[in-house]
């Protein structure tokens, strides 16, 4: 059996979110065993699966992105939304728009230390769709 929900995240400032408990709060009770996706419908965010428990992962995290892919290039020629609008689209593609992972015993079979990531690459993103699969 295959469930489908769509939901909105709570609107988020740029940079690494931990949004376990928000996507958990959005879910039917899961099955037993089977597998969630997650996919959000942006092209200027993404989803991860990160570390859970020192806040500082997350600014390190966002800073790694931004030396990486930073503002105001001038190669950059969809610049029409913004200085961070092209660098959202870049660090989107790196890191991806869906997740899978594994339910088992009725929970999500996440590591100890492991999170959902909402990683927003725009200084105002607004509120982001996410589609979530159950498969059972």
């Amino acid at each position: 059996m295959t469930q489908q929900i769509e939901f909105s995240l709570l609107p988020a400032k740029r940079g690494f979110h931990l949004i376990t408990r928000e996507v958990m709060k959005h879910l039917p009770q899961l099955p037993e065993k089977g597998l969630l996706n997650l996919f959000i419908k942006h092209t200027s965010c993404a989803l991860s699966i990160c570390e859970n428990a020192d806040p500082d992962v997350r600014t390190d995290m966002e800073g790694i992105y931004d030396r990486l892919i930073p503002e105001n290039q001038p190669y950059f020629l969809h610049t029409m939304e913004g200085s961070d609008d092209m660098p959202s689209h870049a660090k989107c593609i790196i890191t991806g728009v869906s997740l899978n992972i594994p339910i088992s015993n009725g929970r999500l079979n996440l590591g100890t230390w492991q999170g959902i990531y909402l990683c927003e690459f725009r200084n105002y993103g607004g509120s982001r769709r996410i589609v979530a699969t159950i498969i059972e």
